[in-house]
């Protein structure tokens, strides 16, 4: 469902959560000069919605799955008083996050809450999109690891959620796994079952996160997530600046400056990332076995305690459909492969 803008190119919205995933990539460990560094660059590029946070969203910081340098009323406060034009995001999954810290966030600025569920469980949003529209935040539905549902369920999960409340809805290929076919086929079923804008959200495992978020694009879609320079979980995200490009040569208006967001990216790949998401081995092991790509540390780091191979351990991961929450399970996994017991 595209708007259109007054030289009549449908607008797709950019939403960018370069200070939320990114952070998956360095351990959530951005500081505040960082944050405000690209959260400015942002803003004069003119990108829609910058989405903050620790990686896993709202409430998530903690010894399982990792501490953030900054609290999140630090990052909030921090990114909303660099964005004198750009709208403030924030992501929350239950369990991790609760309704506090929704109210928190919305205090400190954010204007667009996305509530992430695994992709069966829509059910668990209800309470927080409820929760999110009462306080007056733009209420957005998210599903994970979308790759494990059929077309025909997504849809139905994603009207749930209508149902509760969102605003938008839509799906996180959360380990980079969707070929352009694949995205299309859910996207469609999507479309055709809710009357609210459908999101979509890449991981690049593949190399496919831009040729998926287009086909997302011709799918219906009109919410595209996108980071600069790609920097994200694993292989990293869409990266926003050539889509961006990429969109304006297929008649699409973003409203983002080419040049600036260019400008952008070069903020990110110098203050923010050691090195630039790649390709690498893990990241197309990962892919393949449609394992969450922000399990490459944990990952790694269980493949060399144990002593087993890491792309058998993600193999063995993928079939045990592991997904983000259950990173205890990557060591039993591992010890289970050095045993000889999978």
């Amino acid at each position: 469902m595209n708007s259109s803008t007054p030289d009549d190119r449908p607008r797709i919205i950019l939403h960018d959560p370069t200070l939320r995933d990114g952070h998956h990539a360095v351990g959530h460990q951005l500081d505040a000069d960082q944050l405000r560094a690209y959260a400015v660059a942002a803003n004069a590029a003119g990108v829609p919605v910058v989405e903050v946070g620790h990686g896993n969203g709202l409430g998530a910081s903690s010894l399982q799955i990792g501490r953030a340098l900054l609290d999140d009323a630090t990052m909030l406060t921090t990114v909303r008083e660099a964005l004198a034009s750009s709208r403030m995001g924030v992501f929350m999954a239950p369990g991790w996050g609760t309704s506090e810290d929704l109210a928190a966030a919305v205090r400190h600025g954010a204007d667009v809450v996305r509530i992430a569920a695994h992709c069966t469980e829509a059910d668990v949003t209800e309470r927080h999109l409820g929760t999110a529209r009462a306080i007056g935040a733009e209420a957005q539905g998210v599903l994970l690891m979308s790759h494990m549902a059929s077309p025909g369920h997504l849809a139905e999960q994603c009207a749930l959620m209508v149902k509760y409340g969102a605003q938008a809805v839509g799906i996180m290929d959360s380990a980079g796994h969707y070929l352009p076919g694949d995205v299309i086929e859910r996207v469609r079923a999507i479309a055709d079952a809710v009357d609210v804008p459908v999101i979509f959200h890449g991981h690049n495992n593949l190399g496919l996160a831009v040729a998926n978020s287009l086909a997302a694009v011709d799918a219906g879609a009109s919410v595209i997530d996108a980071t600069a320079r790609g920097f994200g979980a694993g292989a990293g995200n869409t990266q926003i600046e050539a889509l961006v490009a990429v969109l304006d040569r297929r008649g699409f208006d973003t409203g983002i400056g080419l040049r600036e967001i260019l400008s952008a990216a070069d903020v990110a790949a110098d203050r923010l990332m050691k090195a630039p998401p790649s390709i690498d081995s893990i990241a197309v092991a990962s892919g393949l076995a449609g394992v969450f790509s922000g399990f490459k540390r944990p990952v790694l780091a269980a493949a060399r305690a144990q002593g087993v191979d890491v792309i058998d351990l993600f193999l063995a991961l993928g079939e045990r459909q592991i997904v983000a929450g259950q990173e205890d399970l990557i060591g039993d996994v591992a010890r289970q492969l050095k045993a000889g017991t999978r």
